[in-house]
């Protein structure tokens, strides 16, 4: 099935993200995508500052607007995150829609971006953001999917945890900086992929060099032997790949460590 990833530049004004992003899933879907995914913060500026602002109910007017156009071209969206408001607290969340337009799944980031790198960045998502508690994945006509959110792509736990319950996909919608995007973005994709024999996209917004939290762009796909099958530059483009669930098959029954693991001696598991 053919997967699109929508590297989407995000302005200060909500209504106009909100019609570009629909505008771009249109096109991909056009061009034969079945499973569409927009970038981390899709309808607002990333940043501490903003989250409160800009944060919604759901559903709400962001993802209503998911789902009318996910119903309209018959895909699966994987609709980015946005700021979400619930309970006097605020998350960051990521929706997903199927192609009759009801949510299939709904992920709030689980471990929230809190570094210190001295002398190049600092940030810290909990002086305003709640993590998420749980796992999140969802069944599409091709096969499961697993999420999560930008940072979560660093701990290699809760993708060995999508790989047991049977994902074939792992997709993080996430906004790397300067920093860690030219370090770890790639290396961090590839390493899930191979660990786990899975497809892995990540969706970054485009790099816009006046905003206050500058991304790194370079939206990717690796497939299970590791190797990058498709990548975006840093400018707004729709990125897009076929995902071959047969090679995943091959490649598993070449290299067998599903099967292979030491369960006797080690393991990782769900709490919940």
């Amino acid at each position: 099935f053919r997967l699109a990833l929508i590297q989407l530049h995000v302005s200060a004004v909500k209504s106009d993200n909100l019609q570009r992003a629909c505008g771009l899933v249109r096109e991909a879907s056009a061009k034969g995508a079945k499973v569409v995914a927009l970038p981390e913060c899709f309808n607002s500026p990333y940043g501490t500052q903003y989250f409160k602002e800009y944060a919604e109910k759901i559903p709400g007017e962001s993802t209503q607007k998911l789902s009318e156009v996910a119903k309209e071209c018959s895909i699966y969206l994987i609709g980015g995150s946005i700021p979400e408001e619930d309970g006097g607290k605020l998350y960051n969340t990521c929706t997903v829609f199927g192609p009759d337009g009801a949510m299939l799944a709904k992920h709030r980031k689980v471990h929230l971006f809190d570094i210190d790198v001295p002398g190049k960045i600092q940030f810290k998502e909990s002086e305003t953001l709640s993590p998420g508690n749980s796992f999140s994945m969802f069944d599409t006509s091709y096969c499961k999917v697993g999420l999560g959110i930008c940072y979560d792509m660093r701990f290699a736990e809760m993708a060995q945890i999508y790989g047991q319950k049977g994902c074939q996909l792992l997709i993080y919608p996430g906004a790397f900086n300067l920093t860690t995007g030219p370090a770890h973005w790639e290396l961090l994709q590839r390493g899930r992929a191979v660990d786990n024999q899975v497809y892995v996209a990540t969706v970054s917004p485009a790099r816009d060099e006046k905003a206050s939290y500058v991304a790194w762009g370079h939206s990717t796909v690796v497939n299970p032997w590791g190797e990058v099958i498709a990548k975006a530059g840093t400018e707004e483009t729709v990125v897009y790949t076929d995902i071959d669930l047969k090679k995943l098959a091959e490649i598993r029954q070449q290299i067998p460590i599903l099967s292979q693991k030491r369960c006797d001696l080690y393991s990782v598991e769900m709490k919940k």
